[in-house]
């Protein structure tokens, strides 16, 4: 640390019954002794709440307020801290921190205090990122995984597979190190059980964090298809109001219309877009570019078809099934290549229009709905599958995670697999074990044990100030 005192406002702007000052550093007992009017004397009572005028170093009272002092270490920053609990008028919050400034502190950058947390060993960096993501949180589920990591749960979980990892990395180099020993140290059979376990926990944390990065973040789903096939519908039916214009013309939607709902407490962000056809039409033209666009940024696609074209191409195929080559739109010179099986549902809309029993099933191994947006019928059907692809359960002990955390997972995975085919391939320990080494260094990026030089920054720079 550089010894430097902070200062920042640490609740949101704007007007309030409260207003908090926050101040972290060796400055902090001298900022209360400067600006309130407590007995200077005194000792002041750690956690206690005192109250007092507030004034600037010309000795004008700014307001009076609460003031609470946290001495080091045992503070949330690890530093002493002191809190002015104040009227909520942005003008005096504002002046409260002019005073402190100058006492001699400096204006926090964006999540610096979480940052000194961090560096002085009160919190990982795991724990620091739930704060600023249970600060964000859109839902109650959301919430709830945040105060999970919050609370340890995801750190503990990497400490035992970096404790597994230290166990392999010891009995292997151990193994190198006394080599005239002549012990057989990759055909061991403890030493490849001991690294399937590790294989097979850590495809159950990746899945978990995945899991956590979609209650974080939010599913993005978008509804494609043809023109007039009722997407605008769906989304209606599926936001539970009417968002979008609907009528019986095509190419109604020229642009893209986002919605925000939540699905069994997993955030959603909805894109209705344009028809998927050849136009002359520059402002169609314009809206199918977009459509594109939002497709291939899209975690989850619900192909929509109407009803009459479905039944129209399975009776010109019978006995042959249709595939989903047979329903996806063909663009000429646009990028839209058709996504994973279980990244696609096919939704067969309009079915209050038919008498006849329309029997999708499955279609070349896409799931197919047979729904009435109009009449909201099959909805659930929808939810239902979404959750089933994405593996979601909601079940405690989920915990908030971000894409780096999968990204590093996926990476120590890779590692897992080298190290592996070192084993099993009978190839040289030295080697293992580097490829262990390398996993175990990947996975210290997660809490902070290892960190590359700009990951803080990145990291803390997303934070609110204050916090």
């Amino acid at each position: 640390m550089d010894g430097r005192t902070i200062v920042a406002i640490a609740t949101p702007p704007g007007r309030g019954g409260v207003g908090i000052v926050r101040v972290s550093g060796p400055l902090a007992l001298d900022v209360i002794r400067r600006l309130t009017a407590l007995v200077k004397p005194d000792p002041l009572v750690a956690r206690h709440a005192y109250f007092s005028p507030l004034m600037d170093l010309s000795g004008a009272t700014v307001d009076e307020a609460l003031v609470l002092f946290f001495p080091g270490p045992n503070s949330f920053t690890g530093e002493d801290i002191v809190e002015f609990h104040c009227h909520g008028g942005p003008v005096i919050l504002n002046q409260v921190v002019e005073s402190v400034v100058e006492c001699g502190a400096v204006r926090a950058q964006p999540g610096e205090f979480s940052q000194r947390a961090f560096l002085n060993g009160k919190i990982d960096l795991t724990q620091a990122e739930a704060i600023a993501d249970l600060i964000d949180s859109t839902s109650k589920s959301a919430a709830r995984s945040a105060i999970h990591s919050l609370q340890g749960q995801f750190s503990k979980k990497i400490d035992a597979l970096l404790s597994h990892l230290i166990y392999l990395r010891t009995f292997v180099e151990a193994g190198i190190d006394f080599s005239d020993e002549e012990i057989d140290l990759l055909n061991d059979v403890q030493l490849k059980s001991r690294i399937s376990e590790l294989e097979n926990e850590l495809a159950h944390l990746l899945s978990q964090a995945e899991q956590g990065v979609i209650l974080r973040d939010g599913l993005r789903l978008a509804l494609i298809g043809k023109p007039n096939a009722g997407k605008s519908s769906l989304l209606n039916a599926l936001a539970g109001d009417d968002v979008a214009i609907v009528t019986d013309v095509a190419g109604t939607t020229r642009d893209v219309l986002r919605e925000f709902i939540h699905i069994d407490g997993i955030p959603v962000h909805i894109s209705d877009t344009a028809g998927l056809r050849e136009s002359s039409d520059a402002i169609e033209e314009e809206g199918v570019k977009r459509a594109c666009r939002e497709f291939n940024n899209a975690n989850k696609v619900l192909l929509v078809v109407d009803v009459h074209e479905y039944l129209e191409i399975k009776e010109k195929l019978f006995p042959d099934p249709p595939t989903i080559d047979h329903f996806w739109p063909q663009m000429p010179g646009r990028v839209i290549e058709r996504p994973k099986a279980d990244d696609c549902i096919l939704i067969i809309n309009k079915i209050d229009l038919v008498d006849q029993p329309v029997e999708g099933g499955v279609v070349e191994g896409v799931v197919t709905l047979e729904v009435s947006a109009k009449e909201r019928l099959g909805m659930d059907l929808i939810t239902e599958a979404l959750k089933q692809q994405i593996g979601y359960q909601a079940i405690d002990g989920t915990f908030s995670a971000r894409s780096r955390h999968v990204d590093v997972l996926k990476r120590v995975s890779e590692y897992i697999n080298l190290s592996k085919e070192q084993l099993y391939q009978c190839q040289a320990p030295e080697l293992f074990a580097e490829d262990l080494r390398l996993a175990q260094q990947a996975l210290g990026e997660i809490t902070g044990v290892f960190r590359p030089d700009d990951l803080l920054g990145k990291i803390f720079s997303t934070f609110c100030i204050g916090k």
